[in-house]
């Protein structure tokens, strides 16, 4: 049976403030509007941001409830169910994050491995978990679907 190759698209994030999060994704993280556009099938706003390869979609509904207060917090989030966080690697956490402060950006925890390795939660302008993880760069490898 032949394999069909797999390949990581983007990441949805749901958002109140659709230009609020827009620019805080540009202005913090450098990510760019690549389109914008209302879905009405959904229906919600959606906005799709570029940094590279990397593509984050920020969807925007006029009846979305807020998350629970506990989803903000990294170790209480894992007490609900489903997906959790985005995360990024980098090759230092801790000059990322100190860049970071400086900007203003909510920084939860900084945490350091036995290793010399760190890893890091901030909340984006809306509360959202992104964690960021000191992780040596790798040639991507082709995934296949079973």
């Amino acid at each position: 049976m032949e394999k069909r190759e797999l390949w990581f698209h983007h990441v949805g994030v749901s958002v109140a403030d659709m230009d609020g999060a827009i620019a805080w994704w540009r202005e913090m993280l450098g990510f760019d509007l690549m389109r914008r556009y209302h879905l009405a099938s959904i229906p919600a706003e959606i906005a799709i941001l570029g940094n590279g390869a990397l593509h984050v979609e920020l969807l925007c509904r006029p009846d979305a409830r807020p998350a629970d207060p506990e989803r903000r917090i990294p170790d209480d989030d894992l007490k609900t169910l489903g997906n959790k966080h985005v995360a990024f690697s980098v090759a230092d956490v801790r000059g990322v994050i100190a860049r970071l402060r400086e900007k203003g950006v909510d920084v939860v925890w900084l945490k350091e491995f036995p290793d010399g390795r760190a890893a890091s939660f901030i909340r984006d302008n809306e509360g959202n978990l992104i964690e960021f993880v000191q992780w040596a760069k790798v040639e991507p490898a082709k995934a296949f679907l079973p």
